[in-house]
């Protein structure tokens, strides 16, 4: 996966991205919500989804992430983002004024797997599983985020009405 992430505190960015390349992820990091924005809008001009992820800090310098967050979502509303915040409920209550949709949250502080496991969906895999899913074969179409989420929301609707 490609992943771009936000982080104004040096240390935490360092062991995000440690954490995320020993699972073998390319990772891009930023410094300040202007950086993160900047190196989005970059790699959007080359391609229509220049990352699987982004990661973003609630407040930073420079520009916080929310306001990246609408941005990038303007320009590309299909975008993967992943709040890690100390301040979940104000930054999931923002979520849905602003962006008038809900983003994927880490509150902070927590586990690096926690984050690892997040990204690649770990939890929707296991509840594919519990479905009698073949994940080996799924992993191998590479799917994006949507593609997975959207394969276990059909799969529970149609379980769903079975038993209805």
């Amino acid at each position: 996966m490609k992943i771009l992430i936000a982080e104004d505190e040096q240390d935490i960015l360092l062991q995000y991205k440690l954490a995320l390349e020993d699972k073998d992820h390319h990772v891009v990091t930023t410094a300040n919500g202007e950086e993160c924005l900047n190196v989005y809008m970059k790699e959007l001009q080359k391609q229509a989804m220049p990352f699987d992820a982004v990661v973003l800090d609630h407040r930073m310098p420079k520009m916080d992430g929310m306001e990246v967050a609408k941005r990038i979502l303007a320009a590309n509303p299909r975008q993967r983002i992943i709040f890690a915040s100390a301040y979940v409920n104000e930054t999931l209550v923002d979520s849905v004024k602003q962006l008038k949709q809900i983003v994927e949250l880490l509150q902070k502080p927590f586990e690096l797997d926690t984050l690892v496991d997040l990204l690649e969906d770990k939890g929707i895999y296991e509840q594919l599983a519990q479905l009698n899913v073949k994940i080996k074969e799924i992993k191998n179409l590479n799917p994006t985020h949507d593609q997975v989420r959207d394969l276990l929301e059909g799969l529970n609707r149609l379980h769903m009405s079975k038993i209805s």
